[in-house]
C-alpha cells in the first residue's frame, strides 16, 4: 500500500518529471529490477524484506561505481535510528529521508541525488555530519551486524516491553513469525531470555 502511494505521488511524469521504471517488494526482486532497468535513482526502503536496504546496496555496488551510468540510491525509512542511517550511508546511499517527507520534497530529493548531491532529512543532517566528521568511523557492532533489519526491529520493540501480539500488529506479521525472530535474535546474541535481551539493547542505546 505504501509503495502504491509513493508511486502515485511521484510517478505523474508530466507534473513531477519523474518516470517510475520499476518497483519491487523484497531484496531479490529489487536487485533484479535495478540490474535490468539501470535507473538513475533508486528510492530504497531501509527495511525491505529479505535483508534490508543494506543488502541491496551490497549487491548493487558495481552499479554504483559505474563511471558512465552510475545508479544512485536514496534511502527512505520510518526509522531515524543511528544504526539504520549509518548502515545505508556506509553502504553507499547518497541520502536518507524519512517517510514523513512531503511528495514535492521527495521529488526534489530524487533530482538532487540524481545530480550527485547528498540529501538528508533536516533532523538527520547534523547527526550524519557529526558521525562522519572525524577520521574515525563510527564503531561497528559485530553482534548487531549479525541481525537482519527485521530482527533489529523486533529486538527494539521487545526491549521496549511490547508483547508478541503488539509487535505482530505493528510490523504486520504473525505472532509465530515474531517468535521465530526472537528465537533467532537470542541465538545469534547468545542470550537466554527477553530480560537479557532488554539489558543488551539498553546497554547499546537501542531502546
Amino acid at each position: 500500500m505504501f509503495r502504491t502511494g509513493v508511486r502515485a505521488e511521484i510517478g505523474r511524469t508530466e507534473e513531477t518529471g519523474v518516470e517510475v521504471v520499476g518497483e519491487a517488494p523484497d531484496v531479490d526482486q529489487a536487485v533484479s529490477v535495478i540490474t535490468a532497468s539501470r535507473p538513475e535513482v533508486v528510492l530504497l526502503d531501509v527495511h525491505l524484506p529479505g535483508g534490508g536496504g543494506v543488502e541491496v546496496l551490497r549487491r548493487c555496488a558495481p552499479l554504483m561505481s559505474d563511471a558512465e551510468q552510475p545508479v544512485r540510491f536514496l534511502a527512505l525509512s520510518v526509522s531515524d535510528a543511528a544504526e539504520d542511517v549509518i548502515g545505508v550511508i556506509r553502504g553507499g546511499a547518497r541520502g536518507y529521508v524519512t517517510k514523513t517527507i512531503t511528495g514535492s520534497d521527495l521529488v526534489n530529493s530524487i533530482f538532487r541525488v540524481q545530480e550527485g548531491d547528498a540529501v538528508f532529512s533536516p533532523r538527520l543532517a547534523g547527526f550524519v555530519l557529526d558521525a562522519f566528521a572525524s577520521t574515525d568511523a563510527p564503531p561497528v557492532d559485530e553482534d548487531l551486524d549479525r541481525l537482519t533489519q527485521r530482527e533489529r526491529e523486533v529486538l527494539r520493540l521487545i526491549a521496549r516491553g511490547y508483547a508478541y501480539k503488539e509487535i505482530a500488529k505493528q510490523l504486520f506479521i504473525s505472532v509465530k513469525t515474531v517468535e521465530s525472530h526472537v528465537s533467532a535474535v537470542l541465538r545469534k546474541l547468545q542470550l537466554s531470555n527477553r530480560h537479557e535481551l532488554t539489558r543488551w539493547a539498553t546497554a547499546r542505546r537501542l531502546v
